[in-house]
């Protein structure tokens, strides 16, 4: 029996290190899938994973674990993960050594760079990046050594709205407002799911226990979505919303404020008079006309902000993932600066963790319309084009054509707009290269697959939603299990990577200073270069965190304004030109029109045991009732001569799928329902299971030509028709 038996939670040493392939105990992780990042305790019989549970010490998470976490190894045991590079030759695929594989991947995009240029090289960085410390720390560094403007990114499919209005008010894109969850007495939540997501830009783990906490001091919670969502249904109130008319609602909820005189905003900030003219025409009748929420409701919520105790406005996936996601997310900023519940408790606050990727400037600010997309002529943010832009930068000849792509751990053809059209244009590219741990329907296109260890291997801090945690709290985890000799962790790819692009002819060169500073950085292990953060940050030390593995308790959220703001002045302009401006376009959009006979217009859902677009080959999370179905009203239904469980057609003007159909009073009139991340196509990939629920595609129906101001993709409230499928 392994000298290394028992419990390992102690500060010495060895619960640094991998477990032995024999080892019998407890060991402490975490869980990277989501935004809740969740410790975890891991029971281990003989070196192999027995039980996972929640950390009862963790003190953000507080032993909660969803059912994403408890398969966390089902990942790392997968028989269809890869492990060594693969090569595709022809339809097969062959392992290759990494060395021969990197060699390949840097001669071909150097070769790539030199013959058509830098641009000619693109990027996608899929959401799994913002989850791994290795990827935080070189995978970008990766990325900037290409030098293309071609990058795009998963956040331009979901949430730029919110970075785009944090940078117009705050002075950063990533100075985000969180609801002081655990104070707060009012929680308005519009389309949101937190009970399935336990928290999106909002990292609030065990969102179940906070809420019944928020019930148990007399607080209320207040949810608008389209669909009676596991969230609307432990609501205070419901009010279903008629998709894409959010903004509306919102704005009337600000006119509210201003015709009532109950606004009561910080001293610095400047323009309120300007917002007030901007929504003098934006009425709770108008919005109730638009959208369905009784004007009645619009005004009883303005007040209920306004009077509450500590409120809170919050909106996420729904009201981002629209035609005007960043109009309603400045609304949502707006109720709550208007409100007096901006930087106070009980309201939202922002959180200030050990390392502050926002003051230190770890991620840049933000800038807008530096340069445009080739084809489109769509303005660039944040460094990234918008992702419904690739398709046509792929196929279309001339200066700047994509000719190589990289993507890294993201699946784009089953998550952005027109994903079948997206993968026939991967087919013609040049040259493919995926960093990620599975062949799906993105990586089966590519010519070489490098896999990265998994969660389990590798260790981990979270750079990124620390930023975003409902309390304030360090956490740094080792990893459990050693990587065999011939795996690589993410980072140690990109530094391999990167490595031999210096040393090829034709590849893109950074200036000398970035050029030492980006060697230095590869040369580092994760760990080396957060020692180094920590040690300049904020009361807390890599000592620390390793002698207290689950996790370090740094405060609940406090005041920290006017002086963490980031504008030039440090006052907030409330007014910004470029979202006034798009009121018109909203109105325009909001104008009496005809509509088609029979449209019905499409939402996306997500579940607590699904993760985007991957682990539906894990059966613990694919067992139980078919979720891949569309969701129609029973009314919607009979109108079309549908029945329950009826084979459907549904078209868009981008494509049609055929998919079962389920009836459900879950789902306003008028909507219907597809969950997001299915789609799988599992000839040329290597998850057996997941053809088992492969379903269609939401996104082969969601149109890449309607684009919110900020470029994110519009997924919800897509018209489509819904007729029965050919027999």
């Amino acid at each position: 029996m392994s000298a290394f038996r028992g419990t390992m939670r102690d500060v010495g040493l060895l619960s640094a290190l991998p477990v032995p392939s024999d080892y019998t105990g407890t060991r402490l992780a975490a869980c990277n899938l989501c935004e809740a990042i969740c410790g975890l305790e891991l029971t281990l019989e003989r070196g192999a994973v027995t039980a996972i549970r929640g950390n009862e010490d963790d003190p953000l998470s507080r032993g909660h674990v969803c059912p994403k976490g408890v398969a966390l190894a089902d990942v790392y045991t997968d028989a269809d993960r890869l492990r060594r590079p693969v090569r595709r030759v022809g339809d097969e695929w062959e392992e290759l050594g990494w060395d021969e594989a990197l060699d390949l991947v840097a001669d071909r995009l150097a070769a790539t760079a030199a013959e058509h240029g830098r641009d000619a090289v693109g990027v996608y960085l899929g959401n799994p990046s913002a989850h791994s410390l290795g990827s935080a720390t070189h995978g970008t560094a990766f990325v900037r050594a290409l030098r293309t403007r071609n990058r795009f990114s998963a956040s331009s499919v979901d949430q730029f709205p919110h970075q785009f209005v944090a940078w117009q008010l705050y002075g950063h894109q990533l100075l985000l407002p969180v609801p002081d969850l655990d104070r707060t007495s009012y929680f308005l939540v519009v389309g949101a799911n937190p009970m399935a997501s336990n928290g999106s830009l909002m990292t609030a783990p065990d969102f179940p226990q906070r809420l019944r906490d928020l019930k148990a001091r007399g607080g209320r919670m207040v949810v608008l979505d389209p669909r009676r969502t596991e969230t609307a249904k432990i609501a205070t109130e419901h009010h279903f919303v008629r998709p894409g008319t959010d903004a509306a609602v919102l704005l009337a909820m600000v006119h509210v404020l201003f015709a009532e005189g109950l606004t009561d905003p910080p001293s610095y900030v400047d323009d309120v008079a300007a917002v007030e003219a901007a929504v003098a025409d934006f009425t709770p009748e108008h919005a109730e006309a638009v959208s369905g929420v009784p004007a009645s409701v619009v005004r009883q919520i303005a007040r209920d902000l306004a009077g509450a105790e500590g409120a809170v406005a919050y909106g996420r996936l729904g009201v981002s993932t629209q035609g005007f996601g960043s109009v309603c997310q400045w609304a949502i900023q707006c109720l709550n600066l208007l409100t007096g519940n901006f930087d106070r408790v009980g309201g939202v606050l922002f959180p200030e963790p050990a390392i502050d990727i926002v003051g230190r400037r770890i991620i840049g600010p933000g800038h807008f319309d530096v340069w445009r997309s080739r084809v489109r002529d769509l303005p660039e943010f944040a460094g990234e084009l918008p992702v419904s832009v690739l398709r046509e930068e792929i196929e279309t000849p001339g200066e700047g054509q994509i000719r190589a792509l990289v993507t890294l751990a993201g699946n784009p053809v089953l998550s952005t707009p027109d994903g079948d059209g997206l993968g026939r244009a991967l087919e013609g590219l040049d040259f493919m290269v995926s960093v990620d741990l599975y062949v799906n329907e993105t990586t089966r296109h590519a010519d070489v697959i490098l896999p990265p260890t998994s969660a389990l291997e590798r260790d981990q801090y979270d750079l990124v939603f620390h930023n975003f945690a409902v309390r304030n709290t360090a956490r740094y985890t080792p990893p459990v299990f050693a990587k065999d000799a011939d795996q690589r962790h993410d980072w140690q790819i990109f530094a391999g990577l990167a490595t031999r692009l210096r040393r090829r002819p034709g590849a893109p060169r950074l200036p000398l200073r970035a050029r030492l500073v980006g060697a230095a950085r590869m040369a580092a292990s994760p760990a080396v270069v957060l020692t180094g953060l920590l040690a300049t940050g904020r009361a807390v030390s890599m000592r620390r965190l390793r002698a207290h593995p689950e996790g370090v308790d740094l405060g609940p959220l406090r005041p920290t304004m006017p002086g963490r703001l980031q504008t030039a002045d440090r006052r907030i302009h409330l007014a910004p030109p470029l979202l006034v401006a798009d009121l018109d376009r909203l109105r325009a959009a909001l104008a009496p029109s005809v509509v088609r006979e029979g449209e019905l217009l499409l939402i996306g859902r997500r579940h607590q045991r699904d993760n985007n677009s991957w682990m539906h080959n894990a059966p613990r999370l694919t067992k139980g009732r078919p979720r891949h179905h569309l969701l129609m009203s029973p009314g919607d239904l009979a109108a079309r001569g549908l029945a329950d469980g009826d084979r459907v057609r549904v078209r868009s003007r981008v494509g049609e799928v055929e998919v079962e159909v389920t009836g459900t009073d879950d789902l306003m009139p008028g909507v219907v329902s597809l969950p997001h991340g299915y789609g799988h196509q599992v000839a040329g990939t290597r998850m057996r299971h997941a053809s088992q629920v492969a379903g269609i595609s939401i996104n082969d129906l969601t149109d890449p030509s309607v684009l919110d101001v900020s470029g994110n993709a519009a997924l919800n409230g897509v018209p489509v028709t819904v007729q029965a499928a050919r027999r």
